[in-house]
């Protein structure tokens, strides 16, 4: 099953996670078939990006189930080496959206967690719904946060924002997430937003 669609439209690319029964979190397909659809945009014509999840949620983090296979991995060989450029393979989840040559606009809904937010973090500007929840979540399973979203939040917030989201993993309302900066603006329909934006 595809985890990832990706549509042109007037110079528009609409990037879609589709795993909507699993809150469209993140496993090994997921991770490569996001990043396979930066690269295949970075190769388009594409002028605009709107990066978007299908269902109640853009991006819940990673899948639980992923546990599992990351115990029997190499984490040195897995994490140190720089598979693409200079970011390992979780890292170009987010930074093969912020090196495109083009705005990318992510539309958020629902819960943002985790690897969910390092990859909106990876657009230039983020829309979100009203209830929409955002949270570094990583600290929750003992996880060092570290697929590049983190190397851009400091130029979005205050430190100490950010040290109270990294050390607490709770989760953030789409107003408050807005106020210190990880989210751009709020809409009632943030897809419709950033079509409309990326149109513009």
């Amino acid at each position: 099953m595809a985890r990832v669609s990706v549509e042109y439209e007037n110079n528009v690319a609409r990037v879609t996670l589709t795993r909507p029964d699993k809150m469209n979190a993140l496993d090994d397909a997921m991770i490569k078939a996001i990043i396979a659809a930066g690269e295949e945009v970075a190769a388009s014509e594409a002028r605009a990006v709107v990066l978007a999840g299908e269902g109640r949620s853009f991006c819940a983090g990673l899948d639980v189930a992923s546990f599992a296979k990351l115990a029997g991995v190499d984490a040195e060989s897995w994490l140190m080496a720089r598979s693409h450029g200079a970011a390992n393979e979780v890292q170009a989840v987010a930074m093969v959206w912020r090196t495109l040559p083009v705005p990318v606009i992510a539309a958020l809904q629902g819960a943002v967690y985790g690897g969910g937010l390092q990859l909106a973090l990876g657009a230039d500007i983020r829309i979100a719904a009203p209830e929409t929840k955002l949270a570094v979540m990583e600290m929750k399973w003992g996880l060092v946060p570290d697929m590049a979203g983190m190397a851009l939040l400091p130029a979005l917030m205050r430190s100490d924002v950010l040290r109270l989201l990294t050390y607490t993993a709770r989760p953030v309302a789409a107003p408050q997430a807005e106020r210190w900066g990880l989210v751009t603006e709020i809409a009632e329909d943030p897809l419709a937003a950033a079509l409309a934006l990326a149109e513009e």
